[in-house]
């Protein structure tokens, strides 16, 4: 578990002065603080155990409060599912607006949106992915459909962008490179030809990552990505040390 979840899990009283979600905006007029770590708490237990084998109980008990509380929130487990999914996608989406929102060229902005990913990497839990497959099959299609489109549209301005700058090649079909490459990252799950361990690893999508820029970047946009790719390797030698 993350320490991120170990920090949120850690705090049975809402009201805590210091409680990390204090720190966080709320992002929805009259969504009280109680309610936002309810999500929050809740969420890190499925990543942790499993969304099936968490029951409201559990919920209750680990949160330290009431089940009347809990259920003034939520009708009932699959609503509490639900708008977990939900604020976690809206919390993604704003993430990936300030980084598309900020000053940056495309290049630079990808590197960016890969630091994000690797982000999320660390949160990734394969039991919550499995149990949302297989005990809520329309809420996990529904997020399914959300991400491909959300990747789409990203990926389809980023490339705009760099033909803009000049650092894209400006004769490609940004519309039909946009779909290829969210079809082919949205299906590496499917495919056997990677473990679970391969695709989730930072390493293949840095990969995936590259390949990407390379295949759309010119020759300017190729210097930039190797300055960038020199800068990481940089960063990643100093953290070794």
């Amino acid at each position: 578990m993350n320490k991120k979840c170990e920090k949120l899990l850690n705090f049975g009283n809402f009201k805590c002065k210091k409680s990390f979600l204090r720190l966080k905006s709320f992002y929805l007029c009259g969504m009280s603080e109680e309610y936002l770590s309810i999500l929050e708490r809740t969420s890190c237990l499925y990543k942790k155990y499993g969304i099936k084998s968490v029951t409201m109980d559990d919920v209750s008990r680990e949160l330290g409060i009431s089940k009347k509380t809990l259920y003034q929130y939520f009708a009932d487990k699959e609503e509490l599912v639900t708008k977990i999914i939900d604020h976690e996608i809206e919390l993604r989406n704003k993430e990936f607006d300030m980084v598309f929102a900020s000053n940056l060229n495309a290049i630079d902005e990808l590197f960016e949106v890969n630091r994000l990913m690797m982000n999320m990497l660390k949160e990734y839990s394969p039991a919550t992915e499995y149990d949302l497959k297989k005990y809520y099959p329309a809420l996990f299609e529904r997020i399914h459909q959300i991400k491909s489109r959300r990747m789409y549209e990203l990926v389809l301005q980023n490339m705009k962008k760099g033909k803009e700058q000049g650092i894209y090649r400006q004769e490609m079909n940004e519309e039909v490179i946009a779909k290829m490459h969210v079809t082919r990252i949205m299906n590496m799950p499917e495919n056997s030809m990677f473990s679970r361990e391969e695709l989730f690893s930072p390493s293949v999508i840095m990969e995936a990552f590259v390949y990407h820029i390379r295949g759309i970047a010119n020759q300017k946009g190729l210097e930039i990505l190797e300055q960038n790719l020199k800068k990481l390797n940089e960063s990643n030698k100093q953290q070794i040390i």
